[in-house]
């Protein structure tokens, strides 16, 4: 009887756990022998993301007069930001660059946004799919500086106006902290959604279980209720301002690769 009890509550815990949100289930199954190329909830939700995206740009870039004025403000508004960041943090220079940062700006407010949605899958929610990101970012820019700067990469390393002696204590700092950027760039973007998710069910999970309770529980089950609303209007801020701090920040580590230190 323990024993039976013990699996009922272990059930009833993993079908309440507010981490289900972030599980990965295969919607339709696809093997080419061993090779598994089975289309999941992550993969529909990041095509989606990406076809929004692409069906926005093609009516900003290409077909203005056929945009209602609420879109157009919408969209001239994340072109507008993205043009702004590439000028603020890496001047002129940076102007070849906007078509690397009007996307992946656009890219991820989609996809932040997308995952607001009731029953819906966050991408950005996911480690693995931030790290790719970043991972693409990163190699992206150092392409770019090498082929630009060709052995000056290296200057990165080397803080201007240092002494030889300071050399062998500042570089491997420098080495080290470069490199970090491929890991801290995706892990805030993927903890804060994270987070902001996983909260937003614990609440909405509390109102739920308050008002199952019925009596005077069902009364104060709206203050969990409001207290969610609340967050979510918090949380599609939070989704709006990490996307912008991905940008901002591939903006700058682009301004180092331009124009070095």
């Amino acid at each position: 009887m323990s024993n039976f009890s013990t699996i009922s509550l272990n059930n009833t815990l993993t079908l309440s756990s507010p981490l289900e949100q972030f599980e990965i289930i295969s919607i339709v199954n696809f093997f080419i022998g061993s090779l598994d190329f089975s289309i999941t909830n992550s993969t529909f939700y990041l095509l989606t993301s990406f076809f929004v995206v692409i069906g926005l740009m093609d009516l900003t870039l290409r077909n203005r007069e056929l945009i209602t004025n609420s879109w157009h403000f919408v969209l001239e508004s994340i072109l507008d930001t993205s043009v702004g960041l590439v000028l603020e943090n890496i001047g002129e220079k940076g102007k070849k660059h906007i078509l690397l940062i009007f996307p992946l700006f656009a890219f991820l407010i989609a996809a932040n946004l997308l995952g607001m949605v009731p029953y819906s899958f966050t991408t950005t929610s996911h480690l693995i799919f931030t790290f790719s990101m970043a991972l693409f970012v990163f190699t992206g820019i150092n392409i770019i500086c090498i082929k630009l700067h060709k052995l000056n990469f290296f200057s990165l390393f080397l803080p201007p106006g240092s002494t030889v002696a300071l050399a062998f204590i500042l570089v491997p700092i420098e080495i080290v902290s470069y490199f970090f950027r491929v890991i801290s760039l995706p892990v805030r973007l993927f903890a804060n959604m994270m987070a902001g998710h996983t909260l937003l069910k614990v609440i909405a999970g509390f109102a739920w279980t308050m008002m199952s309770l019925g009596g005077i529980m069902f009364v104060f089950h709206y203050v969990p209720l409001l207290l969610l609303n609340i967050l979510i209007g918090l949380e599609v801020g939070v989704a709006l301002i990490q996307a912008y701090v991905f940008a901002i920040l591939t903006c700058m580590y682009l301004n180092d690769a331009v124009n070095l230190h």
